[in-house]
């Protein structure tokens, strides 16, 4: 068991000779400072959400709608944080959600193999993405002992999906989890407004532009005219798969196949029952749609869906609580997103490793400090809804009316002992003290 939660003992320490963190703690410090450090490109594409971004604010405010409650004399002095997945034996249940362009987010522009190396330095497995500015096959080799899955976005030539999938076999990746919607791009107002789109300008298609298929498609080889190529791209990158298209996609491989972007129970059972592996509960971090569910809202009908299939969860998680509820509402594991590609812009893989491990640390604190031992301790009967914070306004609002209550009371009190010849008086004095 790795007592995440040392790692606070490790800040504290070096405190005591000078030294303080480098790098933020928490959430809102490491957003501010990678706001200043990514490009505007980059940055738009990265923390942007679809629409006027109601959906990506809702997935994190829905995480403040839940409470753990605590349990005492649980001696919950060891934590296990480990759990079992596809037969893979992982220290945690954090996984790094893919990215698309998380190789932009590096400052040396590779930021797929620093992400590879991060999880290889951590124990975190990475989700790597179809696109990536490194072929998949060097991303794959800098993972060292932590198993990796590879993300596909299925394209319209099936010959050219086959042969992404075989070689993510062939590169030793765990499983392959198939994103379901963003076959087409969302309506993204911050990419619009500057005419952002990565891919479109030959950004983070390695894995395309290395394929042999893809390759044999071409006129010229991509290294002879890149804009053709990234036309060809364009052309068969959206794939609106339909259901009569499973069978195929479960014929392509003997991994686990994993199917993202399922937020509706009756979707659940159906994909299950054509094949596939697991569940991937996620609205894409609240980029593909704008006016939808968060995506914790729609977590406990998907799990029991699953019926004991492993459901994995992202979109808008932010901090270690955040993990603690998702898992608490059934999710197998949780995968992270923005945190960890605002870490790699300050940092490289060291940052990423860095937020790692806070958000690690502070999730195995509160299954300490709350009397939560294991994963499997964490339960829906864990938490409980948190009651609406009132604005200021309304606390002023009530207070006040409180108040005038316990005026009238008193008022109410005294006129009963005053003799009744003045009493039509004092009753109109009240009326006037209560309106003060």
């Amino acid at each position: 068991m790795t007592a995440y939660g040392d790692f606070q003992l490790e800040i504290y320490l070096a405190g005591l000779g000078g030294t303080v963190p480098a790098l933020p703690v928490s959430h809102a410090e490491l957003e501010a400072r990678a706001e200043r450090a990514l490009p505007p490109s980059v940055l738009s594409y990265v923390a942007g959400g679809a629409g006027d971004e109601h959906t990506q604010r809702a997935n994190v405010a829905a995480f403040t709608q839940w409470g753990l409650m605590p349990r005492m004399l649980v001696g919950a002095s060891k934590r296990d944080m480990s759990v079992n997945l596809f037969g893979l034996h992982l220290p945690s249940p954090v996984l790094m959600a893919p990215i698309g362009v998380i190789g932009l987010c590096d400052r040396d522009g590779h930021g797929d193999l620093a992400t590879a190396c991060a999880a290889g330095t951590s124990g975190v497995p990475m989700i790597a993405s179809t696109l990536s500015v490194d072929p998949l096959e060097e991303v794959a080799a800098r993972l060292g002992d932590t198993p990796g899955f590879f993300q596909l976005y299925t394209p319209t030539d099936r010959e050219v999906a086959e042969s992404l999938v075989h070689r993510a076999e062939q590169a030793g990746f765990k499983a392959i989890v198939v994103t379901l919607d963003t076959w087409i791009t969302g309506w993204r107002p911050r990419d619009l407004a500057t005419s952002n789109f990565p891919q479109l300008r030959g950004h983070c298609l390695a894995n395309y532009l290395t394929d042999p298929v893809f390759r044999s498609r071409l006129a010229q080889p991509p290294e002879q005219n890149l804009m053709a190529a990234v036309s060809h791209w364009a052309g068969i990158f959206g794939n609106p798969l339909t259901w009569d298209d499973l069978p195929w996609l479960r014929s392509l491989t003997s991994l686990p196949l994993i199917l993202k972007g399922i937020c509706h129970p009756d979707d659940a059972r159906r994909a299950l029952d054509a094949g596939a592996d697991g569940i991937y509960c996620s609205n894409h971090g609240g980029r593909q749609a704008n006016g939808g569910l968060p995506a914790l809202d729609c977590l406990p009908g998907v799990v029991a869906a699953a019926a004991g299939k492993p459901v994995l969860f992202d979109s808008g998680i932010r901090s270690g609580a955040d993990i603690i509820k998702a898992l608490a509402l059934g999710a197998t594991a949780v995968g992270i997103g923005r945190p960890y590609a605002y870490g790699l812009a300050l940092a490289g893989t060291s940052g990423i490793h860095h937020v790692l491990r806070c958000l690690l640390a502070e999730a195995d604190l509160i299954m300490a400090v709350d009397g939560y031992p294991t994963l499997a301790d964490l339960t829906p009967d864990a938490l409980r809804p948190v009651s609406p914070v009132r604005s200021s306004t309304s606390l002023v609002s009530a207070a006040m009316a409180q108040c005038q209550e316990l005026k009238g009371v008193w008022l109410l009190g005294w006129l009963a002992r005053r003799p009744s010849r003045n009493r039509e008086a004092l009753v109109s004095g009240a009326r006037l003290a209560l309106l003060t």
